[in-house]
């Protein structure tokens, strides 16, 4: 466990109110999508790997501005910096201009898509201790979208909603979702391993 400094706490903490910020504004949106229902607009918002990720990042480093050592972990906040930056590519090449979006909705996604995938790597790279990185890591950070994956499939298997086209069975058949889940975890993997690189120029 590491200590994060004074700067890096209060850094620490501004990331985490654009995610907190970010989330609620899109649970606003999304409970007048759901006919006010907060509960249902809280169940169709746990579908996206975006609003899973984002809490992560939310959490962790609220635990990181409050002086939680454990969460200043640099293998916690190396491998949350690598999965919100998948949110942020992902976006960018395969869903943006998919949905016409409220005026609300196109501010939480301002900050769920376009914010924390840049302040995130952005936080790690100024203020987490270098050097503590290992090579395995990039393998245990790949096990978090790769279980997303396998539960939103499930879930979609039962509710026949598929969260992103890229995983939709229904239209694009096994193999090829397969495929794409395969390519985005190889991704994952390779820009992990240059994590793992960059940490140890660094230090």
């Amino acid at each position: 466990m590491t200590a994060i400094s004074g700067t890096g706490r209060i850094a620490a903490g501004v990331v985490a109110l654009v995610a907190w910020a970010g989330l609620a504004i899109q649970w606003s949106a999304s409970t007048d999508g759901a006919g006010g229902s907060p509960l249902q607009a809280l169940w169709v918002m746990s579908r996206f790997f975006t609003i899973i990720c984002n809490l992560v990042v939310a959490i962790v480093l609220t635990g990181i501005a409050l002086g939680r050592r454990r969460f200043g972990a640099p293998t916690l906040i190396g491998g949350t910096a690598l999965a919100i930056m998948l949110v942020g590519v992902v976006y960018t090449a395969l869903l943006r201009g998919l949905h016409d979006l409220s005026a609300t909705g196109k501010i939480a996604n301002f900050l769920l898509h376009n914010a924390t995938p840049v302040l995130v790597p952005l936080f790690w790279l100024l203020f987490v201790q270098k050097g503590r990185l290992g090579w395995r890591d990039p393998f245990r950070w790949t096990i978090f979208p790769l279980s997303y994956f396998g539960y939103a499939l499930a879930r979609a298997a039962v509710e026949h909603v598929y969260p992103y086209p890229f995983m939709d069975v229904s239209i694009l058949g096994w193999p090829v979702t397969l495929t794409n889940a395969v390519v985005i975890a190889a991704g994952f993997l390779a820009v992990g391993f240059g994590f793992v690189w960059l940490d140890r120029r660094l230090s």
